[in-house]
């Protein structure tokens, strides 16, 4: 990992967008190439110096089999090719750490990574069951089944968070107080005319489903509310006797974000403040009970420290 670095200013994230919001209409790939093609132009990076892609992408769209290539070839860079990587919520450190692996290794020189979604209108499935009564077919919501069930664990995401409050004894007061820090730190991001959401944050153009006319801009994050402990106070838990509000839970999302990954010296060449070096340092993972997925951060954090010979004590003093 430690031969991996990141050019400074090398990456971009659309604005947030909310949950059948702005970006709901838009297939996401497609939307993704758009702003991949148009972020390394403003930042002047040379496409041709690119070797490598990685996409992440963890909810089919029409053609979407065909992954990595299918977007390189939509960005301009048809000769690049590379894995897709679907690892549910994991799936941008785990393509981040393929790039790194890479570079690491010499098999490649400059990765592009990509990930994109659309949690919007996901898709609906359907499976062949000729062993089923009269052959009736086998459907599935990709993403609202798959939210209210893990196949392993037989429950629903916010069962794993009610499932860790209980163990550690955490209360939804105390879930409300990350929030409102959380919120906080938020509305830091937004002084000075949102100064640093603009180091890093590209315009996406809107448009209809087809890509063709121009609609309007996404600029900034859409669906983000006021946050207030008065009103995350009048929230009751999601489940009957649990802790968990909707104010403690993620939004589902629909947009995109890339970054360039590279070696040492390829990283300084295209740095925009070639005085800031980003190095990939650790990379860490690991499997918890079932039912307990909340906690898994914690044992993959300490292993992405102890790569560098780190703790976590360490950090926080």
């Amino acid at each position: 990992m430690n031969k991996a670095y990141i050019p400074y200013g090398a990456y971009w994230s659309t604005p947030f967008a909310k949950w059948q919001g702005s970006l709901a209409h838009l297939h996401s790939m497609k939307l993704a190439a758009n702003v991949a093609r148009e972020a390394l132009e403003a930042k002047s990076i040379p496409v041709d110096v690119i070797d490598l892609g990685v996409l992440g992408t963890t909810i089919p769209q029409p053609s979407s089999f065909f992954g990595l290539p299918w977007l390189t070839g939509m960005i301009g860079i048809p000769d690049v090719t590379g894995p897709t990587v679907s690892q549910a919520c994991s799936t941008s450190a785990r393509a981040l750490q393929m790039a790194a692996s890479e570079i690491g290794q010499g098999s490649a020189a400059c990765a592009l990574v990509v990930t994109a979604d659309r949690c919007s209108n996901g898709a609906t499935l359907v499976y062949p069951n000729p062993t089923g009564p009269g052959g009736t077919n086998i459907t599935e919501a990709w993403v609202l089944d798959n939210f209210s069930k893990d196949p392993f664990a037989l429950n629903a995401m916010v069962d794993t968070a009610e499932n860790v409050a209980m163990r550690y004894q955490i209360t939804t007061g105390e879930q409300h107080e990350v929030v409102l820090r959380r919120y906080e730190q938020y509305e830091q991001a937004l002084d000075h005319d949102r100064a640093f959401q603009r180091r890093y944050m590209a315009e996406v153009t809107v448009t209809d489903a087809n890509f063709r006319k121009p609609t309007s801009k996404l600029s900034a994050d859409e669906g983000i509310f006021d946050i207030t402990a008065d009103g995350l106070a009048k929230l009751k838990p999601v489940k009957p006797n649990g802790t968990v509000t909707f104010g403690g839970q993620t939004h589902p999302a629909d947009g995109n974000a890339g970054m360039i990954v590279t070696n040492q010296e390829c990283a300084a060449q295209l740095a925009r403040d070639k005085s800031v070096e980003v190095q990939l340092l650790g990379f860490g993972q690991a499997r918890v009970e079932k039912g307990y997925m909340p906690t898994a951060p914690v044992p993959a954090a300490h292993a992405a420290l102890q790569q560098r010979g780190s703790r976590l004590r360490t950090l926080m003093q």
